[in-house]
């Protein structure tokens, strides 16, 4: 069945340039969109279309978020981490993440998921690196939560094998054995992955981080995703202890040292890069791997400032991503665009990142990092993914009326009104629509208070 939004103020991109397009229509069927124009130039064969009317709304690609620890909603605003830089914040959570299990993994990614649709968010990656020993912890706890909200995941089966008695980071109860780990990512891509074009579900392999696996296993992961065809994610060049650790334990830098095993490519992606010099902004760039930029969690842990301007000026693929709710406390994915932009403009001054520029991050370039060429655009053939929002909204009053697209990257809009995911409504007048909010939020409130609080 065809749908569409006619009367619509439309921003998207168009020969590299992000337009404004008033008085537009969109419409789709089958999950993907047929035609975008002008209302009064729509085509016949969509006069008989469901039709909303889109005359006080903008509306927007679907925005896409390239890193998130969806589990991690569990711990968030825990107040004895509330001031810790990256290694003893994790080292603090690490004992208390050790007590997860399936339903709360499930319940915590439900609410993380959610609270980034209501933002208008229809695309996430979700590195899953978590699996304590004796726990029935499955990264079906993600996919599952995932498809009861309707939104469209790359789910990343992480990896964690070097523990404390090794040198590592995490306690030995948090990390698997490497052929073990192997298996099941060998399971999780023959069972889950789904590589067609605007599919709903990825797999994508993940090891942790250079402080909690192997340099085999990074290799091993490689190869076998490879073979799959699926994409690899890490985090790397977070904070200068990774970078001190790195030197000590491999004699290079995490960018070198990720180079020399073949981890760059445009089948990789990395997570923050907030510790570069030219020679490694350079090599990201030649070898268009994905940058997921965290601009509040690299804030709030006080990690540094990403050189993002520089990055996009090499030409490398940049998208942003929320992080997990431990190190942002929220997951207000159109949010983070405008805090890229004012991270940026404090140290780089006004023109180091522009509202275009922003808006490029959180759409088409998350889309890139992604290779989800369908992603982060409203054109024909595009996924039908839209984020709606009011222009009556109380944060856009006056501002719409100067320029739209700056209305929504500099203002707070507080949610999307509507949101579509491959063509079916999954937020309508600001509510989720795929299940019972208040009575998830209601039931995770009492398992975090007995299990996961101070």
């Amino acid at each position: 069945m065809l749908h569409r939004v006619d009367h619509a103020t439309v921003i998207a991109h168009r020969g590299g340039e992000v337009v404004v397009l008033k008085d537009h229509s969109v419409v789709w069927a089958d999950g993907f969109i047929h035609w975008v124009g002008p209302t009064d130039a729509c085509p016949a064969n969509a006069a008989g279309a469901e039709a909303f009317d889109g005359s006080r709304h903008l509306v927007i690609p679907g925005l896409v978020n390239t890193h998130h620890h969806l589990y991690q909603s569990l711990t968030r605003c825990l107040k004895a981490v509330q001031d810790a830089p990256l290694f003893g914040w994790l080292t603090q959570l690490y004992q208390r993440w050790k007590k997860v299990d399936y339903a709360a993994v499930k319940a915590a990614a439900q609410i993380s998921l959610a609270e980034m649709l209501l933002s208008g968010c229809t695309t996430t990656s979700d590195h899953f690196y978590l699996f304590p020993r004796g726990s029935d912890v499955r990264i079906e706890a993600v996919l599952e939560a995932a498809e009861s909200l309707g939104m469209r995941i790359h789910a990343c089966r992480g990896s964690m094998s070097v523990g404390e008695s090794r040198g590592g980071l995490p306690p030995d109860v948090c990390t698997q054995d490497e052929d073990e780990i192997l298996r099941d990512c060998r399971r999780v891509l023959e069972r889950f992955q789904d590589a067609r074009v605007g599919s709903m579900r990825r797999i994508d392999l993940a090891p942790c981080a250079p402080f909690s696996v192997t340099a085999e296993l990074l290799r091993d992961t490689a190869d076998l995703a490879r073979s799959a065809c699926a994409l690899l994610h890490t985090h790397a060049a977070e904070t200068l202890d990774e970078e001190r650790y790195c030197l000590e334990r491999y004699g290079a830098r995490p960018i070198e040292w990720l180079d020399r095993i073949g981890w760059l490519g445009p089948d990789v992606y990395l997570a923050h890069c907030v510790c570069l010099n030219d020679h490694e902004i350079a090599r990201i760039a030649a070898t268009q791997t994905g940058v997921a930029h965290c601009p509040c969690s690299n804030m709030r842990l006080g990690s540094g400032v990403p050189p993002i301007r520089r990055l996009l000026q090499a030409g490398a693929k940049v998208g942003l991503g929320v992080d997990g709710s431990s190190s942002n406390d929220g997951g207000h994915v159109l949010a983070e665009a405008r805090q890229a932009l004012l991270l940026q403009r404090a140290v780089g001054g006004p023109e180091a990142l522009t509202t275009a520029q922003a808006f490029h991050l959180v759409t088409l370039g998350g889309a890139a990092v992604l290779n989800r060429r369908e992603l982060g655009n409203l054109d024909v053939g595009c996924a039908a993914d839209l984020a709606l929002y009011r222009r009556d909204d109380i944060a856009l009053a006056g501002a719409v009326e100067q320029d739209p697209l700056g209305a929504l990257i500099l203002c707070r809009v507080a949610r999307a009104d509507r949101v579509v995911i491959a063509g079916r409504t999954v937020v309508r007048e600001g509510q989720v629509t795929t299940l019972d909010l208040p009575a998830l939020i209601d039931r995770f409130n009492c398992l975090v208070r007995a299990s996961f609080s101070a």
